[in-house]
């Protein structure tokens, strides 16, 4: 039941550093306050090729829709006002709330931060309005001592909204006692007394062993460690890149069926191929590698189609898929898609200057780039007759969002008016990420490949539980939410 009457109420989670569970800790406090409190997730300036589009068009970093979906609501573009997409050349696209803004380098970006930070204050205080509790994140390590005075995501948010913080530090890289100790000590006086508790996370083994070390920190700092959460396999998408690090394609149980997807330069929305990670041996190959014997080849989206195509020519990757033609499916997601047809037109919009390169020639289309427009919007599609993969699926919906720029016609669509297969329906393009959280569209392909292989397609091996439910659980195990209710002023959950 959601509290009425409850004043507004802040909880900001910091990191030691980039991709120590700072998100995952934020989701799984939104999934439990949300029992019982109107909540929203916020983060004030992200960076990651992994976005996600709203119900109103707008694009915001994933992290933050995972984070309003396990708080139960729908996640709109207030919840993470900036999102930074890196282009490469040290410059990133700039979206302001949900919408593209400019191409800016570093030092162009943090020349305007003041923009920025009335951008982010208009955010906050319209979830301040409608929600009772927000729970923030911030972005990489808070103690970085040369970003202070433009700090808008650690520094800034601490400061805007006086909130307690958790602060979270990964076990996994080593030295997490110095990290959060020293990240502690150089915070600066007015934000440092608002660090209310210490999280360690991603250890493995027997917690008790860490209790020594665990007392002196707390008697270092005078800050109470809240817990200690342990490592274990997320079942909800990964926020940037730097998680691909960590995949293991031996880790879980799955099908015998090996699925290649290319791990491009500038790889974005990786995230479309981890509902396969649960079902298939998923290998994110790079560019220089072996492609091996894969049942089944993906491209997947970029940030730069035409940079990411010339790089894929140019190492060698380009004519080892083109060798697998006719024998196992091809499948282009988005920018993938677009170098799987015959040209790429760019007016100056992706590279900076005009040129025409040539793709890999497998789908009958032509992609042009003639505006700066991106097409951001949730979509339902049918699913059109396109050879022996989906054909088992014809008529039936599938559910997706888009996110390009660039225009693809295509004589032969898959996906209602969207897509493109070829004559064999072995190559199949499509600009809809989340196509594979379909069950159908899993299914289908899942035993489609096994079918290939003489081998048996049973039902998916995913286990039931939500999981959002699984991660909040493993938080109410491990970590004192007593404590945690009390230091944002709220009752604690009811049992």
């Amino acid at each position: 039941m959601i509290a009425n009457n409850v004043s507004k109420k802040h909880l900001l989670v910091l990191g030691t550093a980039s991709h120590v569970g700072k998100s995952a800790i934020v989701t799984a406090l939104c999934r439990i306050f949300s029992a019982e409190h109107k909540v929203a997730p916020f983060k004030a300036q992200n960076m990651s090729l992994n976005s996600w589009i709203t119900v109103d068009g707008k694009e915001i970093g994933i992290a933050q829709a995972i984070q309003a979906k396990a708080a139960g609501i729908e996640p709109t573009a207030d919840m993470n006002p900036v999102l930074l997409k890196p282009k490469g050349d040290r410059v990133s696209q700039v979206i302001l709330l949900g919408e593209p803004y400019a191409d800016k380098s570093a030092g162009a970006y943090y020349d305007s931060i003041e923009e920025t930070h009335d951008v982010l204050k208009g955010a906050l205080k319209r979830l301040e309005d409608e929600y009772d509790l927000i729970v923030m994140e911030g972005a990489g390590g808070a103690a970085e001592i040369n970003l202070y005075e433009r700090d808008i995501v650690n520094i800034g948010t601490a400061r805007i909204t006086d909130a307690p913080i958790l602060l979270v530090g990964d076990i996994e890289r080593g030295g997490v006692f110095a990290s959060l100790y020293g990240t502690i000590q150089l915070l600066p006086e007015d934000v440092r007394k608002n660090v209310r508790g210490l999280i360690i996370n991603k250890f493995r083994g027997d917690p008790a062993i860490l209790e020594s070390g665990l007392t002196e920190l707390e008697e270092l700092t005078g800050i109470p460690v809240l817990g200690v959460m342990p490592y274990f396999k997320l079942r909800i998408p990964s926020e940037d890149s730097v998680s691909i690090g960590d995949k293991s394609a031996d880790d879980g149980e799955h099908y015998d069926v090996d699925i290649a997807v290319i791990r491009l330069t500038r790889i974005s929305n990786f995230t479309d191929f981890e509902p396969l990670e649960h079902v298939a041996k998923v290998r994110y190959v790079d560019l220089s590698d072996d492609l091996g014997s894969p049942d089944a080849i993906i491209i997947p989206g970029t940030k730069n189609t035409t940079s990411d195509l010339n790089e894929l020519v140019e190492s060698g990757m380009a004519d080892k898929i083109k060798s697998f033609y006719g024998k196992v499916p091809i499948l282009g997601i988005c920018g993938g898609y677009q170098m799987l047809g015959k040209s790429i037109v760019d007016s100056g919009i992706e590279g900076g200057e005009s040129v025409r390169l040539d793709g890999l020639g497998l789908l009958d289309i032509e992609t042009v780039f003639d505006a700066y427009e991106k097409r951001t919007v949730q979509v339902t599609k049918t699913v059109k007759e396109s050879g022996p993969i989906f054909d088992s699926i014809k008529g039936e919906d599938v559910k997706g969002y888009e996110i390009h720029m660039g225009l693809s016609s295509s004589k032969k669509p898959v996906f209602g008016d969207d897509g493109c297969a070829d004559d064999s329906g072995l190559v199949i393009g499509t600009y809809l990420h989340g196509l594979f959280d379909n069950v159908n569209i899993r299914r289908a392909l899942i035993s489609y490949l096994l079918e290939r292989k003489g081998l048996e397609f049973k039902e998916e091996d995913i286990p039931d539980k939500d999981p959002y439910d699984e991660l909040a659980d493993v938080a109410r195990e491990n970590l004192d939410m007593n404590k945690i209710y009390d230091m944002i002023g709220l009752e604690p959950e009811k049992v």
